[in-house]
Protein backbone atom coordinates (compact mmCIF):
# COMPACT_ATOMS: atom_id res chain seq x y z
CA UNK A 1 0.00 0.00 0.00
CA UNK A 2 2.86 2.46 1.11
CA UNK A 3 4.62 1.88 -2.48
CA UNK A 4 1.41 2.37 -4.57
CA UNK A 5 0.82 5.39 -2.61
CA UNK A 6 3.94 6.75 -2.99
CA UNK A 7 4.29 5.66 -6.56
CA UNK A 8 0.46 7.65 -7.39
CA UNK A 9 1.62 10.42 -5.65
CA UNK A 10 5.32 11.19 -6.48
CA UNK A 11 5.17 12.00 -9.77
CA UNK A 12 1.80 14.58 -9.93
CA UNK A 13 4.09 16.34 -6.74
CA UNK A 14 6.60 16.57 -9.23
CA UNK A 15 4.81 17.77 -12.01
CA UNK A 16 3.06 20.12 -9.98
CA UNK A 17 6.67 21.58 -8.43
CA UNK A 18 7.63 22.13 -11.66
CA UNK A 19 4.61 23.97 -12.88
CA UNK A 20 5.25 25.93 -9.68
CA UNK A 21 8.68 26.22 -10.64
CA UNK A 22 7.87 27.81 -14.39
CA UNK A 23 5.34 30.35 -13.07
CA UNK A 24 7.97 31.97 -10.43
CA UNK A 25 10.05 32.01 -13.66
CA UNK A 26 7.78 32.99 -16.22
CA UNK A 27 4.31 34.38 -15.11
CA UNK A 28 5.52 36.46 -11.63
CA UNK A 29 7.01 38.42 -13.49
CA UNK A 30 3.90 39.93 -14.93
CA UNK A 31 1.68 39.97 -11.89
CA UNK A 32 1.11 42.81 -8.91
CA UNK A 33 2.13 41.43 -5.59
CA UNK A 34 -1.51 40.78 -4.82
CA UNK A 35 -2.24 38.47 -7.98
CA UNK A 36 1.05 36.43 -6.51
CA UNK A 37 0.07 35.75 -3.48
CA UNK A 38 -3.42 34.57 -4.29
CA UNK A 39 -1.46 32.10 -6.92
CA UNK A 40 0.87 31.27 -3.95
CA UNK A 41 -2.03 30.33 -1.77
CA UNK A 42 -3.83 28.59 -4.54
CA UNK A 43 -0.72 26.51 -5.19
CA UNK A 44 0.05 25.88 -1.59
CA UNK A 45 -3.67 24.55 -1.07
CA UNK A 46 -3.26 21.84 -4.14
CA UNK A 47 0.18 21.07 -3.44
CA UNK A 48 -1.28 19.60 0.47
CA UNK A 49 -3.57 17.31 -1.77
CA UNK A 50 -1.25 16.61 -3.83
CA UNK A 51 0.73 15.56 -0.95
CA UNK A 52 -2.19 13.69 0.97
CA UNK A 53 -2.06 16.28 3.64
CA UNK A 54 -5.13 18.05 5.02
CA UNK A 55 -4.81 20.94 6.47
CA UNK A 56 -7.51 22.28 9.04
CA UNK A 57 -7.58 25.99 10.41
CA UNK A 58 -8.74 26.85 13.45
CA UNK A 59 -8.45 30.25 14.64
CA UNK A 60 -8.74 33.90 12.97
CA UNK A 61 -6.06 34.61 10.99
CA UNK A 62 -4.79 38.00 10.75
CA UNK A 63 -5.89 39.09 7.08
CA UNK A 64 -5.73 42.53 5.09
CA UNK A 65 -2.66 44.10 6.82
CA UNK A 66 0.82 42.74 7.42
CA UNK A 67 2.04 40.57 10.39
CA UNK A 68 4.38 38.57 11.53
CA UNK A 69 3.27 35.03 12.10
CA UNK A 70 5.56 32.72 14.85
CA UNK A 71 4.67 29.50 14.56
CA UNK A 72 6.47 26.10 15.90
CA UNK A 73 8.45 23.53 13.72
CA UNK A 74 7.69 20.47 12.78
CA UNK A 75 8.39 19.95 8.80
CA UNK A 76 9.13 21.43 5.51
CA UNK A 77 5.28 21.01 5.33
CA UNK A 78 4.91 23.65 7.62
CA UNK A 79 5.62 26.73 5.12
CA UNK A 80 3.20 25.40 2.42
CA UNK A 81 0.12 25.04 5.32
CA UNK A 82 0.77 28.24 6.64
CA UNK A 83 1.42 29.63 2.58
CA UNK A 84 -2.13 28.02 2.08
CA UNK A 85 -3.87 30.30 4.66
CA UNK A 86 -2.51 33.41 3.28
CA UNK A 87 0.87 33.88 1.24
CA UNK A 88 3.68 34.47 3.47
CA UNK A 89 7.54 35.08 2.96
CA UNK A 90 9.65 33.30 5.48
CA UNK A 91 12.25 33.62 7.32
CA UNK A 92 14.23 30.31 6.60
CA UNK A 93 18.29 29.14 7.40
CA UNK A 94 19.69 29.24 3.94
CA UNK A 95 20.29 25.48 3.87
CA UNK A 96 17.19 24.96 2.48
CA UNK A 97 18.36 27.56 -0.70
CA UNK A 98 20.12 23.92 -1.92
CA UNK A 99 17.27 21.19 -1.28
CA UNK A 100 17.15 19.81 -4.36
CA UNK A 101 13.55 21.48 -6.14
CA UNK A 102 11.94 22.93 -2.96
CA UNK A 103 14.86 25.15 -2.37
CA UNK A 104 14.50 27.04 -5.79
CA UNK A 105 10.69 26.95 -5.13
CA UNK A 106 10.78 28.50 -1.86
CA UNK A 107 13.30 30.90 -3.04
CA UNK A 108 11.20 31.99 -6.30
CA UNK A 109 8.21 32.46 -4.02
CA UNK A 110 10.16 35.40 -2.10
CA UNK A 111 11.62 33.49 1.45
CA UNK A 112 14.16 35.53 3.50
CA UNK A 113 16.86 33.34 3.83
CA UNK A 114 19.34 34.26 6.99
CA UNK A 115 23.25 32.91 6.74
CA UNK A 116 23.90 31.28 10.27
CA UNK A 117 26.99 32.53 12.05
CA UNK A 118 27.47 35.11 10.47
CA UNK A 119 27.85 38.74 12.40
CA UNK A 120 25.62 40.95 9.95
CA UNK A 121 22.86 38.16 8.87
CA UNK A 122 20.23 39.54 11.42
CA UNK A 123 20.63 42.92 10.57
CA UNK A 124 20.21 42.16 6.83
CA UNK A 125 17.71 39.97 7.66
CA UNK A 126 15.78 42.29 9.78
CA UNK A 127 15.59 44.91 6.91
CA UNK A 128 14.04 42.43 4.05
CA UNK A 129 11.34 41.89 6.59
CA UNK A 130 11.23 45.80 7.20
CA UNK A 131 10.27 45.85 3.45
CA UNK A 132 8.01 42.75 3.20
CA UNK A 133 5.99 44.73 6.16
CA UNK A 134 6.05 48.00 4.06
CA UNK A 135 4.63 46.12 1.44
CA UNK A 136 1.58 44.74 3.82
CA UNK A 137 2.67 41.17 3.27
CA UNK A 138 2.92 38.63 6.04
CA UNK A 139 5.98 37.32 7.46
CA UNK A 140 6.28 33.93 8.55
CA UNK A 141 8.92 32.76 11.60
CA UNK A 142 9.69 29.75 13.08
CA UNK A 143 12.21 31.23 15.91
CA UNK A 144 12.86 27.82 17.28
CA UNK A 145 15.57 27.83 15.14
CA UNK A 146 15.24 23.85 14.22
CA UNK A 147 12.26 21.34 13.44
CA UNK A 148 11.16 19.13 16.50
CA UNK A 149 8.73 16.16 16.64
CA UNK A 150 5.81 18.71 17.49
CA UNK A 151 4.71 17.73 20.55
CA UNK A 152 6.54 20.08 22.30
CA UNK A 153 7.69 23.57 21.43
CA UNK A 154 11.51 24.62 22.02
CA UNK A 155 13.24 27.86 23.22
CA UNK A 156 12.68 30.67 20.95
CA UNK A 157 15.49 32.95 19.71
CA UNK A 158 14.34 36.11 20.25
CA UNK A 159 16.55 38.50 17.91
CA UNK A 160 13.65 38.65 14.56
CA UNK A 161 10.70 39.90 17.07
CA UNK A 162 12.86 43.06 16.97
CA UNK A 163 11.68 43.90 13.29
CA UNK A 164 8.28 43.45 13.58
CA UNK A 165 8.28 45.44 16.75
CA UNK A 166 10.18 48.52 14.71
CA UNK A 167 8.03 48.51 11.95
CA UNK A 168 4.81 48.68 14.08
CA UNK A 169 2.94 45.29 13.33
CA UNK A 170 1.19 43.28 15.20
CA UNK A 171 2.18 39.41 16.25
CA UNK A 172 0.22 36.48 16.08
CA UNK A 173 1.05 32.77 17.66
CA UNK A 174 0.44 30.23 15.28
CA UNK A 175 -0.03 26.60 16.75
CA UNK A 176 0.83 23.54 13.95
CA UNK A 177 -0.44 20.43 15.53
CA UNK A 178 0.56 17.08 13.18
CA UNK A 179 -1.98 14.00 13.30
CA UNK A 180 -1.92 10.89 11.50
CA UNK A 181 -5.43 9.45 11.63
CA UNK A 182 -7.40 11.64 13.88
CA UNK A 183 -4.31 11.22 16.51
CA UNK A 184 -0.93 13.35 17.30
CA UNK A 185 2.16 11.86 15.02
CA UNK A 186 5.79 12.64 14.44
CA UNK A 187 5.25 10.29 11.38
CA UNK A 188 5.80 13.55 8.80
CA UNK A 189 8.45 15.16 11.22
CA UNK A 190 11.26 16.31 9.18
CA UNK A 191 13.94 15.63 11.94
CA UNK A 192 17.11 13.89 13.35
CA UNK A 193 19.47 12.39 10.54
CA UNK A 194 16.26 12.31 8.19
CA UNK A 195 17.16 13.80 4.48
CA UNK A 196 14.23 15.26 2.46
CA UNK A 197 14.00 11.89 0.09
CA UNK A 198 13.41 9.89 3.57
CA UNK A 199 10.55 12.40 4.78
CA UNK A 200 9.08 12.57 1.44
CA UNK A 201 8.73 8.69 1.29
CA UNK A 202 6.61 8.69 4.83
CA UNK A 203 4.51 11.73 4.43
CA UNK A 204 3.64 10.40 0.77
CA UNK A 205 3.43 6.87 1.68
CA UNK A 206 1.03 7.74 4.07
CA UNK A 207 -2.36 8.16 4.41
CA UNK A 208 -4.70 10.28 6.67
CA UNK A 209 -2.06 12.96 7.57
CA UNK A 210 -3.24 16.34 8.84
CA UNK A 211 -2.11 19.47 9.74
CA UNK A 212 -3.74 21.72 12.66
CA UNK A 213 -3.36 25.49 12.21
CA UNK A 214 -4.39 27.04 15.05
CA UNK A 215 -3.91 30.85 14.59
CA UNK A 216 -4.22 32.10 18.57
CA UNK A 217 -4.81 35.87 19.15
CA UNK A 218 -1.97 38.68 17.71
CA UNK A 219 -0.33 40.75 20.66
CA UNK A 220 -0.77 44.63 19.33
CA UNK A 221 2.22 46.41 18.21
CA UNK A 222 2.04 48.85 21.44
CA UNK A 223 1.96 45.41 23.81
CA UNK A 224 5.07 44.22 21.83
CA UNK A 225 6.82 47.08 22.43
CA UNK A 226 6.29 47.96 25.96
CA UNK A 227 7.62 44.19 26.56
CA UNK A 228 10.58 44.88 24.61
CA UNK A 229 11.28 41.37 22.04
CA UNK A 230 12.86 38.78 24.93
CA UNK A 231 9.44 39.34 26.49
CA UNK A 232 7.55 39.03 23.37
CA UNK A 233 9.20 36.21 22.17
CA UNK A 234 8.80 34.30 25.94
CA UNK A 235 4.82 35.04 25.81
CA UNK A 236 4.76 34.23 22.08
CA UNK A 237 6.48 30.96 23.38
CA UNK A 238 3.87 30.15 26.34
CA UNK A 239 0.86 30.80 23.85
CA UNK A 240 2.18 28.09 21.45
CA UNK A 241 3.52 25.92 23.76
CA UNK A 242 0.35 25.92 25.92
CA UNK A 243 -1.95 25.00 22.19
CA UNK A 244 1.14 22.34 21.74
CA UNK A 245 1.15 20.36 24.82
CA UNK A 246 -2.84 20.74 26.14
CA UNK A 247 -4.01 19.19 22.60
CA UNK A 248 -1.37 16.17 23.26
CA UNK A 249 -3.62 13.07 23.95
CA UNK A 250 -3.11 11.58 27.67
CA UNK A 251 -0.93 8.68 27.99
CA UNK A 252 -2.47 5.14 28.13
CA UNK A 253 -3.05 3.58 31.25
Amino acid sequence: MRILLFALRAPCVAIWIVLGLLTVVCVFPWLSLSARGAVNSRWSRILMRLCGVGVRICGQPVRGAPVLWVANHVSWVDIFVLNSVRCTAFVAKSDIRRWPVLGWLVAGAGTVFIERGQRQAIRAVGLQMAERFRRGEVVGLFPEGTTSPGFDVGPFHSSLFEAAIQAGVDVQPVALRFLHHGRRSDLAAFVGEQNLIQNLWCLLGATGIAVEAEFLAPLSNEDCRARGRASTAARVHGAIRGAVVAAREPAAA
